[in-house]
């Protein structure tokens, strides 16, 4: 739902950090903006070379009108001022190029150090933030950062070029007149100033409030069954229009106050050519300049506020750059998980033994313990279920024995080596693992099944598809298990969880994690299931999480929680006994089902 107080209230970028973050980011490439900035005000610099020469021509054909014409010197003219915008042309060709390499490299970087950046935040950055928002910052952002760096930057270089070159050749031209046109523009920098400032923070809520609509269409999508299942288009129309109201005020705000930039600059320009006419005109009355140099002027003059509207244009697309980047700035300085390259020990391999030894945990954002004071020892090979009503740790305790998260205190130990001193990747491999939600992506049926693991050969696949009852099925497809699964095969949701099953077997780990894994399959499947998981898990130490109690009546050791801690502990027939907490549950299942 929407939070009103944070909708309305947003943290405004350091503009000034913001740049410094992106210029130290960009280091490696600073020679080659350099470059093209070189060529951009080289180039720009030739052309101010023209209103000169043009005037000097000027001069020539008026004094020829009254004696004899040089038609030479007008040709060496007319020779000169086209090669100086044909090299002028050149350079700014080369800025172009330069600057759009260095562009899309850089938006490269970004992309990849993100995707790097993703792999290494805790589970706790994604509770807290929705995958719209994300994806928006890795997309939106990045490609409005980087359009910015190939239009704004070239252009905002030639633009300063242009004035403070052109100020230079009005200087050298006549004082007075360029002391008028300085007179003319001063009121319209000090106001782009004021709209540069106020406009700035409507453009951070503009990238805002994109992310969270983004987050918003992509959790509905995801969810757009129980909308109308349960009729809720109404409920979620309204939040969007929400959100897409605050996008539009912000959007408007930023781009109405940005937009004043540009015909601002354009009255500014406007009044600069009337004050040259004027003040030239009562100069060339008096003797005092010939017309030559008011046509040069007229030309300094458009060089001269042509580049404060392109300032002004620069800007406001740097504004949304600057937002952008403070967006992907953020992502990039989320605290990572733990670095793990000094950790040497490695279990190539486990009998299964697993030790919790008062083991507590606590998300940071809640000062309530999910995990109290979690102790147990789990035997080689033995079936542990994990029971409990929602809320009670089940999935927690899980992920902290895959290191998903990071303990509060206490140890667990696998083979009596502590898993603080075991990598990630390591403690990851002595496990494979079934979720209760699950994951196909776009690719072949045998690339979904054979998911980051080597030496899997096609008589495994097909045995193991065949032990989860998924075989008949991807025979019938036309390509078997070369079918890609995309939009046009679909496969239902249990359908999907047999191929996650599958995946889970073909790893052939020493330790198995299942959290309800049929819970979204019939009860024939099932059955054949879990007469496969039954064989899987032989030999193999084995923590079943499960809300089905029917299916864990086999397992060694029932593990009940509630609130973080053990309520009750022991195998089914023993639990029934003591007639307590795992009792009622099982009892009022079949309640239920009765």
């Amino acid at each position: 739902m929407v939070d009103d107080k944070n909708s309305k209230k947003l943290k405004i970028p350091d503009t000034q950090n913001t740049w410094t973050r992106l210029l130290i980011y960009c280091r490696s490439f600073i020679p080659m903006i350099l470059l093209a900035l070189i060529s951009a005000a080289a180039g720009t610099l030739l052309t101010l070379l023209g209103p000169g020469r043009i005037s000097e021509m000027t001069d020539k054909i008026a004094q020829g009108i009254l004696n004899n014409i040089d038609l030479d010197s007008i040709v060496k003219i007319g020779l000169f001022l086209i090669s100086i915008y044909v090299i002028s042309y050149a350079l700014s060709l080369g800025q172009g190029l330069i600057m759009s390499v260095v562009t899309q490299k850089v938006s490269k970087n970004l992309r990849k150090d993100l995707s790097r950046k993703i792999n290494k935040l805790p589970l706790s950055y994604y509770n807290k933030s929705t995958t719209g928002d994300i994806l928006s910052r890795v997309t939106n952002d990045i490609d409005t950062l980087g359009q910015a760096m190939n239009q704004s930057i070239g252009s905002l270089v030639t633009a300063v070029a242009f004035f403070v070159g052109s100020l230079m050749m009005m200087f050298k031209t006549n004082g007075i007149m360029t002391l008028s046109a300085i007179l003319a523009t001063i009121l319209g920098l000090v106001l782009i100033k004021q709209i540069i400032k106020k406009s700035q923070k409507y453009f951070q809520e503009q990238q805002e409030y994109l992310g969270r609509i983004n987050g918003h269409v992509e959790e509905i999508y995801s969810g757009h069954t129980v909308v109308k299942a349960y009729n809720g288009e109404d409920q979620t129309r309204k939040v969007f229009d929400l959100y897409n109201e605050m996008l539009k005020e912000s959007g408007y705000k930023a781009q109405f106050l940005s937009g004043l930039m540009m015909p601002l600059m354009t009255f500014i320009g406007n009044l600069g050519y009337v004050v040259v006419c004027i003040v030239g005109a009562v100069l060339v009355v008096n003797g005092s300049i010939s017309i030559g140099v008011i046509v040069a002027f007229m030309l300094y003059i458009r060089y001269f506020t042509q580049p404060l509207s392109q300032i002004a244009q620069a800007a406001q697309s740097l504004q949304s750059a600057s937002a952008a980047a403070k967006r992907v700035f953020e992502l990039l300085d989320e605290n990572e998980m733990e670095e793990e390259h000094n950790k040497e020990t490695i279990l190539e391999t486990a009998e299964g033994k697993v030790t919790f030894d008062h083991v507590q945990f606590g998300y940071e954002s809640s000062s309530k313990p999910i995990i109290k004071d979690f102790s147990t020892e789990v035997k080689p090979g033995q079936k542990i279920a994990i029971v409990g009503p929602t809320g009670a740790g089940k999935t927690t305790l899980v992920n902290l024995l895959m290191k998903f998260n990071e303990l509060n205190s206490g140890e667990i130990y696998i083979d009596d080596v502590p898993i603080s001193s075991l990598t990630r990747d390591n403690v990851h491999d002595l496990f494979c693992m079934v979720l209760q939600e699950t994951w196909i992506f776009e690719g072949t049926i045998k690339e979904n099944l054979v998911y980051n693991q080597q030496n899997i050969t096609d008589q495994d696949i097909e045995e193991v598809c065949r032990a989860v009852g998924l075989h008949n099925f991807i025979q019938s497809l036309y390509l078997g298990y070369d079918t890609i699964l995309n939009d046009k095969i679909k496969l239902s949701v249990g359908q999907k969880q047999q191929v996650t099953i599958a995946r889970a077997m073909l790893k052939k780990a020493p330790m198995l994690i299942l959290d309800e894994a049929t819970s979204s399959v019939d009860t024939r499947t099932e059955l054949l299931i879990q007469e496969a998981m039954d064989n899987l898990m032989e030999e193999r130490t084995s923590f079943v999480i499960a809300h089905r109690l029917s299916t864990i009546r086999n397992a060694d050791v029932i593990l009940v929680l509630k609130d973080g801690d053990i309520l009750e502990k022991g195998s089914h027939t023993e639990l029934l006994a003591k007639n307590g907490f795992y009792a009622d549950l099982y009892n009022s299942q079949f309640k239920e089902v009765s």
